[in-house]
């Protein structure tokens, strides 16, 4: 549905863009995440047709969204963080106002405003002005507002941003929603928990690039095999201790709340042996077990990697 390839922008000096590469399949909802400046709005822009790439290729269901975008206008909708809305308007005058910017009008345009407006629902609101909605209702209400041509990609740029926690619920669940029906959704937040729970897939940028990207249990998998080991032995700890020394495949022994945590280079295959040494030494072994991380300490973990390298580049 939607790839890019060597995507490049700079504003002046400084590069937002340096050499992405993406791939969303049809139907995905895919979490978009990285700290600000790593150029996940510029990404939604050049994809959106709102700005123009320096180089590289992006297409959107074979649309080659960088030299066509009027064809590009009806297969996406997009959703900025920040958008104005026409606050003397009735909220289904709002939609129709949209509606007849694509052609449709009379009663084909209300029935379709207003199963929009039952989607997000808004429906019990049409006959409010817009200027008395919430902020959450406002975010939902411009959702609706991209879907009004039924586009099968939605760009949504931090859709969840200054919503309280009842607002970001159903936020997520209206997603949730157009994904099971056939939606490809592009989604960027900061609030890393919530997209764990309804993103298909994520991906993390950094400084341009494409960090990381897979199904959040993939990319957790592959970041907590390198979390310490944590054992938990219920006696002859200092046998243990012992055995681990002698292990080279294990450094960095620490002892916290009664469990023996260690650096351990091997893979999964090493894990099991170490487990098998142990239990033939007749250890009591209560719990063997990676340290497991959450999101949250993955992004840091992972963009302090990038800043790292990307400081050691710099001075060079």
């Amino acid at each position: 549905m939607l790839e890019i390839h060597n995507l490049y922008k700079r504003y002046g000096k400084f590069k937002a863009l340096d050499g992405l590469n993406l791939e969303i399949s049809k139907g995905e909802l895919f979490g978009f995440v990285g700290p600000n400046g790593a150029g996940k709005t510029t990404t939604m822009k050049i994809v959106s047709g709102l700005l123009s790439a320096d180089s590289g290729e992006v297409f959107v269901d074979d649309i080659d969204a960088i030299r066509d975008r009027q064809a590009l206008k009806k297969k996406i909708g997009y959703m900025p963080d920040f958008f104005g809305v026409y606050d003397n308007l009735k909220v289904i005058e709002y939609m129709e106002f949209y509606a007849s910017i694509y052609g449709i009008e009379g009663k084909e345009a209300k029935k379709l405003c207003y199963d929009l407006m039952e989607l997000v629902n808004l429906s019990d609101k049409a006959e409010n002005y817009v200027d008395g909605l919430s902020r959450g209702m406002k975010q939902r209400l411009c959702l609706a507002r991209s879907l009004v041509h039924n586009p099968e990609l939605l760009i949504l740029d931090e859709p969840a941003s200054g919503l309280d926690p009842r607002a970001r619920v159903e936020m997520k669940e209206i997603l949730k929603n157009l994904s099971s029906m056939g939606k490809t959704i592009l989604i960027s937040s900061h609030i890393l928990p919530e997209l764990a729970e309804m993103c298909s897939s994520i991906g993390i940028i950094e400084h341009g690039k494409m960090v990381v990207k897979g199904t959040v249990q993939e990319i957790m998998n592959t970041m907590n095999s390198s979390n310490p080991l944590v054992i938990k032995v219920l006696d002859e700890q200092d046998l243990v201790i012992r055995l681990l020394k002698e292990n080279p495949l294990v450094e960095n022994i620490s002892i916290k709340e009664g469990s023996i945590s260690i650096g351990f280079r091997g893979g999964q295959r090493e894990e099991a042996m170490l487990l098998q040494s142990l239990i033939a030494s007749k250890v009591s072994i209560h719990s063997f077990s990676r340290e497991e991380g959450n999101l949250e300490s993955l992004f840091m973990q992972i963009t302090e990697r990038e800043d790292m390298s990307g400081g050691a580049e710099n001075e060079n």
